[in-house]
């Protein structure tokens, strides 16, 4: 792997602030089945607040797809939503853009908590992209206005990989 790649994700890691638990949330996808954050406890989780209609979302998708075939199930990508996206825009996007991770819908509440919008901070860009560890812990956040490097691929894999090996259990011999 690139040293550049490995230094970004070290970058990343550092630069994120102090871990933070994840809110916990129970969630709908189009076919009305929860999704609960609990139930991928042991999972690094790529949490992607996102638009269909968004350019720089297309993107991170394509990544995140990238990710998950990498990864399979050591790793879980959920995407969320809110209005004005629908089960018709949602199933569009995904069929669109080959989209096989779950998309839940919000109401807004669950959103606002993870990015902390209030009254003197409600401006929200998207995509905004929350790395989660196996125990529950925010370990970094990516956004449209930071550095999209942050956002590739490769990034994201260099990540996951140090998170994965950061919460292994030794392996007795």
């Amino acid at each position: 792997m690139k040293t550049w790649v490995l230094l970004l994700a070290a970058a990343c890691l550092l630069n994120a602030q102090t871990p933070r638990r994840a809110p916990g949330f129970s969630l709908p996808d189009g076919k009305l089945q929860q999704h609960d954050l609990m139930d991928y406890r042991g999972q690094v989780v790529l949490l992607d607040f996102m638009q269909t209609a968004c350019p720089e979302c297309i993107k991170l998708a394509a990544a995140l797809g990238e990710v998950k075939a990498k990864f399979g199930n050591k790793v879980a990508i959920l995407s969320i939503v809110n209005q004005p996206d629908n089960q018709a825009t949602v199933a569009r996007y995904a069929a669109t853009y080959n989209v096989t991770s779950p998309i839940l819908f919000d109401c807004g509440q669950m959103t606002a908590s993870y990015l902390k919008i209030l009254p003197d901070n409600p401006v929200v860009h998207f995509p905004q992209l929350f790395v989660i560890d196996r125990e529950g812990m925010i370990r970094s956040q990516s956004g449209a206005e930071g550095n999209p490097a942050e956002m590739e691929s490769k990034a994201l894999i260099a990540q996951v990989e140090q998170l994965l090996q950061a919460t292994a259990k030794p392996q007795s011999k």
